[in-house]
């Protein structure tokens, strides 16, 4: 083979020879300088600058971090704005249930108040003992006089007495079976000598209907000789 041709192709050879150990070094340079790659992100360059595709590697993992810190922080935000808004509505209401316990208990110490100065002012009432009256002719006569006085049939103790004694002598179970009206059928009876008739038409309400009660006979002939005569003060004879 003639020397030149050797040569050339001994040039050839040792040009892709040269190539090919460039490009094997080249990618182990890149290799190596991507493994050197942190996990926080940080390039630690070693050898040769680092290829389009470790910067792209390097920016994609420094925007992830930089994603995630975001969020982060607007979790954080959130989370401390609702916590500010809890405290702010507990204490709204620990301070609206403090006011309303408040009211309530002055409220109830007004009407403490009020309760016990009502019961200061009011006057204890004491038991009345109901009035008695004897079983005689002063008794009726008293206890006639009261009945009397409440309708607002006139009358005095006097008037009363001199008429029952000129009357009946003070007998409440007298009689007239002599006289007109006994002749008509209506005998004069009782205490002021009353005819039935005149007795239904005076009688006075709460008294008997007993024509012989004495009570009864003074505060209806007292009731009649009032509406014809003004009182029974006025009468001084036969009515």
């Amino acid at each position: 083979m003639p020397k030149n041709i050797f040569n050339r192709a001994h040039s050839r050879l040792t040009k892709q020879h040269k190539v090919a150990v460039a490009g094997v070094a080249a990618l182990g340079t890149a290799a190596i300088a991507f493994s050197a790659v942190p996990s926080n992100a940080q390039t630690v360059t070693t050898g040769a600058p680092a290829t389009t595709a470790q910067v792209a590697t390097s920016t994609a993992l420094h925007n992830v971090k930089g994603t995630v810190t975001d969020q982060l922080a607007t979790q954080s935000v959130k989370l401390d704005t609702f916590a500010a808004q809890k405290k702010a509505a507990d204490e709204a209401a620990a301070k609206k249930a403090a006011i309303d316990a408040a009211v309530k208990k002055a409220a109830q110490e007004r009407a403490a108040k009020a309760a016990a100065s009502r019961s200061a002012q009011r006057t204890p009432m004491q038991p009345v003992a109901a009035k008695t009256y004897t079983n005689n002719l002063d008794g009726w006569i008293r206890q006639a006089l009261d009945i009397m006085k409440s309708k607002g049939i006139p009358g005095s103790y006097h008037g009363l007495h001199k008429n029952i004694m000129r009357e009946s002598s003070g007998n409440p179970k007298a009689i007239n079976d002599w006289d007109v009206n006994a002749v008509n059928g209506i005998p004069s009876k009782g205490l002021l000598q009353v005819i039935p008739p005149t007795f239904a038409a005076y009688h006075v309400t709460g008294t008997s209907w007993n024509i012989y009660d004495p009570v009864a006979n003074i505060t209806a002939a007292a009731n009649y000789a009032a509406d014809k005569y003004g009182s029974i003060d006025n009468v001084n004879s036969a009515y």
